[in-house]
């Protein structure tokens, strides 16, 4: 089990990657390659240099029982490093397995539409991107919007500032989270609950992932400490498919 509250499971086919914008400040994939490349675990030899991992394909295939899964929780699919052929034996690995759900996350919206320009998607694969701010997060919806996709969905996670007004056309669900680590930035009660009535405006499903290392008191604290809570309850909700509904 994956301790993400918000998927089942973590594929990584490709692990590392590199900085583009400031929701990347405190990367926690980052964090954690570092630790495993001193741990010695196997495929964190080069840390976080962005690396290949053709054995680590087929494993969704030994898996019969419906799983929802998270692409590569330790790199970005579309980083440029990672060439099409590559991509395209995940997304073989993706429709050979119809019972799984695969979520793919990019700061790198632009290169995976151009991806699927000549390829279709597959109706289990869940396309989404960052959406940490204004100057970096907006942009990314448009492109992601253009991808003829069944689900798209947004992480916004870091939330760094109010994002003001947002077209959700065409996205079916948006995971908020605030920063944790040493290094945190603040997360605003008032930038949360207008993204959360958007949602509920515009028919959007809404997943509150945490509060992180500031409460929403404005005070520091442990990740755990300050919960998930929103105004005295968790936000859960996924996109209405059977598997999803299964696994919330």
């Amino acid at each position: 089990m994956s301790s993400i509250e918000w998927t089942e499971q973590t594929w990584n086919p490709v692990t590392g990657c590199t900085k583009i914008s400031a929701g990347c400040r405190s990367c926690y994939a980052e964090v954690m390659a570092r630790r495993l490349q001193a741990m010695g675990a196997p495929g964190y030899e080069d840390g976080f240099d962005v690396t290949l991992h053709p054995s680590r394909l087929q494993q969704p295939l030994r898996r019969r029982k419906p799983t929802v899964y998270f692409v590569n929780s330790m790199s970005d699919l579309f980083h440029s490093k990672v060439p099409n052929e590559f991509i395209d034996e995940v997304f073989r690995t993706i429709r050979n397995t119809p019972q799984h759900v695969y979520q793919i996350l990019t700061k790198r919206p632009k290169v995976m539409r151009k991806y699927f320009q000549s390829r279709p998607v597959p109706p289990n694969a869940w396309l989404g991107t960052s959406v940490e701010n204004r100057r970096h997060g907006l942009p990314r919806i448009d492109e992601l919007r253009a991808i003829q996709a069944d689900t798209r969905f947004l992480s916004i996670e870091p939330l760094l500032e109010h994002l003001g007004a947002l077209d959700l056309s065409g996205i079916r669900w948006a995971i908020v989270g605030g920063e944790s680590g040493r290094k945190a930035r603040p997360m605003r009660l008032e930038w949360v609950l207008d993204i959360q009535s958007q949602c509920r405006h515009q028919g959007v499903e809404f997943f509150f992932k945490q509060w992180g290392a500031w409460g929403a008191d404005g005070i520091r604290r442990s990740k755990k400490a300050n919960g998930r809570e929103l105004q005295g309850r968790t936000w859960d909700a996924m996109p209405s498919s059977q598997l999803a509904l299964d696994v919330t």
